[in-house]
Order: structure tokens, then C-alpha cells, then sequence
């Protein structure tokens, strides 16, 4: 029936109901109608407005996610073929930000499209956070998400004795144009310590308790390994194997062993097997899969499993019997994988040693060095085998934008005191090789042996941003030369190798790390553009990301327990396409809310500094202003208004400022001095001014000059000059006329 209705739908324009049956006379009404609410529900037929149902892809019709900007209007992402289409606000028809819409597209003479809301497919945001304020008597909800204009109206609001400024979670019961909504919890108060952070995991759906379903099965799990979970297992106890973590890491989820061979090293990357104790269907894995991945904030950590699990019996803990899955390489000196074993083990790591401690050692820090003697000889081996492992990625092509990352650094209450660059030493890149050479092993395997798998997918940048991108370099004086139709990542190496060392690096590193594609789970193994790789999985880190459960569930279930049934691998495939899209949509909304959050403690952080005088960069320019980054990555706008020396022309196709009368020119990557003037936490916005700018120490706008009123006055006066003196030469040549003719 499916095919039948997708060959008629396919010959021509939309059709209606008593059309189709006509169509399709040997088939009931009932089945037709359930075949097109299939087909509806997989994407493939939508209904229009008027009740006619197309096929989607011969159709003016998408389905895509809306992302709403400040000022009203926005924008659909549609689902397959990475386009933006635009939508003004007058056309949204009460869609909500992230919500996935029908569209009906338009294309303009010009070629640029316009679409308009048809149909909510699926609401996005049920739940909201927000302040509850009263003023003269009467309270009201102030959402902190941007409604733009909507009113919330709380259905049970007398049920709670709510008190101005109280932070309230709610849930959206009608989506009408006054959105109604009945209260779920009081949080606390606006001000009290950590109720900030927890607003914004709100906001995003995350929510740091677990149900009681969960904690239920948790207490079922033996706290220590038991004598029949080593059946089946390699006893790996008496070898020498450590963690690397950072200093506050309690989900040890890697543990690291190797040895030097004949022809090479002997790498053993040892994964936690929580795959062992989160089984399928579990509440704890169903729990996990809505989670999609541990969030990671300033002060905080949300896990996708609780901690009993998370911090205890699936971490790798020292001096502790753990169960492990274990993928061990003979690398040889070249970096190549000369043979590989991925088995089940039980591990005893020897040391939690963290970060700080071994870039130490590996720095010469001889206390250090003294303290981990033992240790000595397989970290020194640790170090060489990293480097032979990079030297290999880095003439495949694997892309470095070594982008500097802010860190946000709070005391106890969750004030900021410090934001620092992060530091990335050589402790870091050890593991990080090791864990990208691991991931890449298991995915070749998985691959070759044809076994249902999710994989981590990096497909090549999109042309047209590409091009946008080399046009803005061009402008900065640094074009990417070549056929961008065809880019190969050793090319975008090259590039940035030979941009290393100059003022406006991070800008151009930054722009291009823009221009790439978003990183995505899939059920295909497509590669890895940025680490220039055929094959690539996630399957390092189980205890914080879905992704690699799956993996490891389906090495237990497939490979070691050699089952190969067809049509049960071809049921998995299908679920695993399905889960890939969720975590995608879990991993995209935890990277949200972590910017969130940052952004918030960024400017928290400057709301004390404000008078203060840095150095930066122009990271972006609008018609609106400049956005600076300080070298500390904390980033401001210098608004247009408030360069005053001059009239500023905005050069869109040069992404510049020109004054018209000083010939000052402001670039994307120039270095300029600038004073903090504003911040604000809850806008998550920062205010600079330019310091060169005389008169723009003052605050206030009345004692400070505006350009553009300046600039309309002096064009005003000049116009007036000019009719003044086209009306004083007609007098004259009257004057002259007169005196000729008598």
C-alpha cells in the first residue's frame, strides 16, 4: 500500500483523499488511511493546508528545525540537504525555537527563498525556567528563554506560596498565542548560589536527578567485582596499566598500558565494560539513551549514569579489580597497526596519575620524577609512541586548529574569580592520540566485519561556506589558494601551519573551524574529515556518552559471543540509525548549554572588571559593531554608537570599519586596546569601548558625541552651503542678465 500511494503521488501534484481512493479502488479507506499516516510519519508524504497530501521531495514542502534570532525572525535547518531557509516573523505562526515544522518554500526572481510556517510537526520545548516577579500586587512569569513578546499565563499558581524573584520550572500545557503553562517546582531564589547553572540545565532539559526507577536498579548493582564476572575475561590484573585524568576526573573511563617490542610498542587502551552492568531496556539505559551524554559545566557535572555507577563501579578506580574491554595495538614505528586483539579483560590499575603530574615528569620536574620512578620507564615510552602516532595523523592530513578554550575558574559559591586559557601539555595529547587510535582500530574492525555499529562521522565542509570562508581570509591577507570543490583536510594543515605564529591566527583558525561540518553519530561509516581518517568510532569513553555503550553492547553481543543471525543485525541497524539521530541532538544540546553557561560566568566575571583595560582581537564585525576577544577568550561588542571620533562606513564585502574622515580602518584579527564599560549576567553580554576613542570614557550619553547625528548635522549644514550658494549664483547671473540688457 505504501508503494502503491508513493507511485500516485509521484506522477503529478498533491492529491486529496476521495482522489487517492478513486485511485486505489480495490483497497479499503481504513488501510489507505493508515498507509498515509505512515508515510506521514516518516517524512516521506506531508498534508498541506488545503488537505492535500504530496510526496515531500516533488513538493515546495520541507520538514525541518526552526532556530529563532532576537529579533523575531528565523530560521528552518532542513533536515536533509544542510539548506537555511528564511522565515519572517509574521509567517512563524506561533513555532517556538527548535521546534521541527512543515514549510512552504518560495523562490524569488533573485533565487534567494522565503518559507512559511504550515504545520507544528513536534513541539521542541515543553518545559521552561524563569523568574516569578510581582509588581503593585499581581504576579507574573518571566521566562528566561527569549518568547519573543509571548505572555505565559500559570494555570496553578495559587497551589505554591511564591514570593517575588523566585525561580520557578514550568510546563507548557497550551500552546495558544497567551502560552499557558502550570508550575513544576520551586528552584530556590534568584540569587541563591547555584541556582544560576541549574536554571540553564533546566532550560536545556537536563536534569541533574535521576528517577527512582533508576536509583532502584542501582542499588541492585554489586558495588565491587564479583568472582562471576571474570568468566570469559583475560586477567590482566598484574600488569602494569595507569589512568591519565584530570585532577578532578572521577569517571576514570580509559586506562593506558605499553610496551616496547621488537619492530614496535605494544599499546593497551583498557575501556571500563559498562556495557556489563547497564543492560538493554533497562531503566538505567533507557534513562541513559534520553540523556545522550554527561554535561559537563563550570562547577558541576550532570552524568549520563548516576554516580554509584559512573564515579564507582565502572571507574576505573586504583587498586581496584574493574571490568574492562580492551583493544590492544602493535604499533610499529611508523605508526602503522601491524595487529590488533579486542577482547574482554579484568584490569587493577597500578595509579590515578593525573594531567598536571605527568607533564611534569615528562617536563623534567625531578621531585616529580623521583615520586613515580616505577613509573618512569613506560611513561618515557608513552611519550615516543605519542609522538610516532601524531607524526603518522599528521601526514595523512589530521587538521590541529589548536583554538585557544576559555576555562571559568569559581570558588565555593559559584562566583568567578579567574577565566584562564586552558592549557593542553603533552600528558593531554599523549592520551588524546592513544584514544584516537583506538577509536579508529575499532571502527575498521567493526567495519570490515560488517557488524551493526554507530559511528562518529565528519563529512568534508559544505562548498558554499567554504567560499565564504576563503573570501574573508582574502580580506585578511590570507587566501586559501586552490580547487575548494575538492579540499583534502593535509591542505587546511598546510594553511594553518603557515598562518602559525602571526597576530590574527586564532581569528582565521576559528573562522575555518566554523566553516567545518558538525561532527555526527550515524549507522554509516562515512570517515573523519578533521583527523583524516577512513574509519572512526566513539568508543573511549562509555561511562559519559551513549554512543560508546552501543559500541561495546554490540562487540559483546556480535563479535564475542559470535552471533551473526542476519535478520536480528538488520532489526539492530535500523534502531541504531534512529539512536544515532538522538544523540547528535543530546551531544549538540549538552555543547549548548556548556556555552551557555560559560558565556554566563564570563560576564558574571566582568561585572567586576568593569573600568578595566585589556588587549584583544576583532574576532567579527557587524554593521552593528565589533565583537573582541581578549586574550583571556572572553568576548565583547563595541557597539557602533560608541566610536565617536569619526563617521564609520561598514564595508560588508570587506568585513570592515572605514572612517570617512580620519581613514581609520577596523579588520577582523586587529589588535586593539579596549575598556570594559558593561556586563550584564543575565543578558550574557559584554560592552567594550575602543580606548583610542577620546571622550568615550564617559558614560553618559548625553556629555559624549554621537557620530551619527554629527555626521547628519555636517551633511545638513554642507547641503545647506550648497543651496546658499546656488541661490547667491543665480542672483548674480539675474544681476549680469539685467546689466546686459540695459
Amino acid at each position: 500500500m505504501k508503494e502503491k500511494l508513493i507511485d500516485l503521488l509521484a506522477k503529478g501534484k498533491g492529491l486529496e483523499v476521495h482522489q487517492i481512493t478513486a485511485a486505489i479502488p480495490n483497497d479499503s479507506l481504513t488501510e489507505i488511511m493508515k498507509a498515509i499516516h505512515a508515510l506521514m510519519e516518516e517524512g516521506i508524504i506531508i498534508e498541506d493546508e488545503e488537505h492535500f497530501y504530496h510526496l515531500l521531495e516533488n513538493s515546495p514542502y520541507r520538514i525541518g528545525t526552526l532556530r529563532l534570532h532576537e529579533r523575531g525572525f528565523g530560521f528552518v535547518d532542513i533536515d536533509d540537504g544542510g539548506e537555511s531557509i528564511y522565515i519572517h516573523q509574521n509567517h512563524l505562526h506561533q513555532a517556538m525555537a527548535k521546534d521541527e515544522v512543515l514549510i512552504r518554500i518560495w523562490t524569488y526572481p533573485d533565487g534567494s527563498k522565503e518559507g512559511e510556517v504550515i504545520r507544528i510537526m513536534k513541539r521542541a520545548v515543553q518545559k521552561l525556567v524563569g523568574t516569578y516577579k510581582k509588581k503593585k500586587g499581581a504576579g507574573y512569569f518571566l521566562a528566561d528563554t527569549n518568547l519573543h513578546g509571548r505572555k505565559i499565563r500559570l494555570l496553578n499558581e495559587d497551589a505554591f506560596h511564591l514570593v517575588h524573584d523566585h525561580k520557578l520550572l514550568v510546563e507548557i500545557v497550551h500552546f495558544n498565542e497567551v502560552l499557558e503553562a502550570n508550575i513544576l517546582q520551586i528552584l530556590g531564589y534568584k540569587y541563591d548560589p547555584g541556582i544560576d547553572i541549574l536554571s540553564i540545565l533546566l532550560t536545556h532539559d537536563i536534569e541533574p536527578r535521576f528517577p527512582d526507577a533508576v536509583m532502584k536498579e542501582v542499588q541492585q548493582i554489586p558495588k565491587q567485582v564479583e568472582a562471576q564476572d571474570l568468566l570469559g575475561r583475560r586477567d590482566l590484573r598484574n600488569e602494569l596499566i595507569i589512568t591519565i585524568d584530570g585532577d578532578d576526573a572521577r569517571d576514570l573511563d580509559d586506562a593506558i598500558s605499553v610496551k616496547k617490542e621488537t619492530g614496535g610498542y605494544r599499546l593497551g587502551v583498557h575501556i571500563a565494560d559498562v556495557s556489563h552492568y547497564v543492560k538493554a531496556h533497562s531503566a538505567i539505559d533507557e534513562e541513559a539513551y534520553q540523556r545522550g551524554t554527561s554535561v559537563y559545566v563550570t562547577d558541576r557535572v550532570v552524568p549520563m549514569l548516576p554516580q554509584a555507577l559512573s564515579n564507582g563501579i565502572c571507574s576505573l578506580l586504583p587498586q581496584s579489580d574493574r571490568l574492562t574491554l580492551t583493544c590492544e595495538m602493535l604499533i610499529d614505528e611508523e605508526g602503522t597497526i601491524c595487529e590488533y586483539q579486542l577482547y574482554p579483560s579484568v584490569i587493577r590499575s597500578a595509579a590515578q596519575m593525573t594531567y598536571r603530574k605527568v607533564n611534569a615528569i615528562l617536563a623534567g620536574d625531578r621531585k616529580m620524577q623521583k615520586r613515580y620512578e616505577w613509573l618512569l620507564g613506560m611513561l618515557k615510552d608513552m611519550y615516543r609512541l605519542a609522538q610516532i602516532i601524531r607524526k603518522a595523523r599528521v601526514k595523512q592530513g589530521a587538521i590541529d586548529f589548536d583554538v585557544k578554550e576559555g576555562k571559568v575558574l569559581v570558588d565555593d559559591q559559584g562566583d568567578p574569580y579567574d577565566v584562564i586559557v586552558r592549557e593542553r601539555g603533552e600528558a593531554e595529547r599523549i592520551i588524546e592520540d592513544f584514544m584516537i587510535q583506538a577509536n579508529s582500530c575499532v571502527a575498521a574492525h567493526n567495519r570490515w566485519l560488517d557488524l551493526p555499529s554507530m559511528y562518529r562521522v565528519h563529512e568534508p565542509p559544505e562548498l558554499k561556506k567554504m567560499r565564504a570562508f576563503q573570501q574573508t581570509a582574502t580580506i585578511m591577507g590570507h587566501k586559501l589558494k586552490g580547487n575548494l570543490a575538492d579540499l583534502h583536510p593535509m591542505r587546511l594543515q598546510t594553511y594553518l601551519d603557515a598562518l602559525k605564529g602571526k597576530e590574527d591566527y586564532d581569528v582565521i583558525a576559528a573562522l575555518l573551524l566554523r566553516s567545518m561540518q558538525k561532527a555526527r553519530y550515524d549507522v554509516e561509516c562515512k570517515g573523519h574529515f578533521g583527523l583524516a581518517l577512513t574509519d572512526y568510532t566513539h568508543f573511549t569513553s562509555p561511562i559519559r556518552r551513549y554512543p560508546d555503550l552501543i559500541v561495546h553492547r554490540n562487540l559483546r553481543k556480535y563479535f564475542f559471543a559470535e552471533n551473526y543471525q542476519v535478520q536480528e543485525m538488520q532489526n539492530e541497524e535500523t534502531w541504531i540509525e534512529a539512536c544515532a539521530l538522538q544523540c547528535s541532538k543530546k551531544e549538540r544540546n549538552a555543547i549548548e548549554a556548556e556555552r551557555e553557561v560559560d558565556d554566563f560566568k564570563k560576564a558574571q566575571y566582568m561585572e567586576s572588571h568593569i573600568g578595566a583595560i585589556y588587549t584583544g582581537h576583532i574576532r567579527s564585525i557587524m554593521k552593528f559593531g565589533m565583537f573582541v576577544e581578549l586574550d583571556n577568550t572572553v568576548e565583547g561588542l563595541v557597539h557602533i554608537t560608541s566610536m565617536n571620533d569619526d563617521y564609520y562606513i561598514f564595508d560588508e564585502a570587506g568585513r570592515s570599519f572605514y572612517g570617512t574622515h580620519t581613514k581609520k580602518t577596523y579588520r577582523m584579527g586587529q589588535r586593539v586596546t579596549i575598556k570594559v564599560i558593561d556586563a550584564s549576567r543575565y543578558k550574557q553580554q559584554v560592552d567594550f569601548i575602543l580606548l583610542e576613542e577620546e571622550g568615550n570614557e564617559k558614560k553618559n550619553k548625553g556629555a559624549v558625541f554621537n557620530a551619527h547625528h554629527g555626521a547628519f548635522h555636517e551633511r545638513m549644514r554642507k547641503r545647506g552651503t550648497k543651496r546658499k550658494r546656488r541661490r547667491e549664483r543665480t542672483t548674480e547671473a539675474k544681476r549680469n542678465n539685467r546689466k546686459r540688457r540695459y
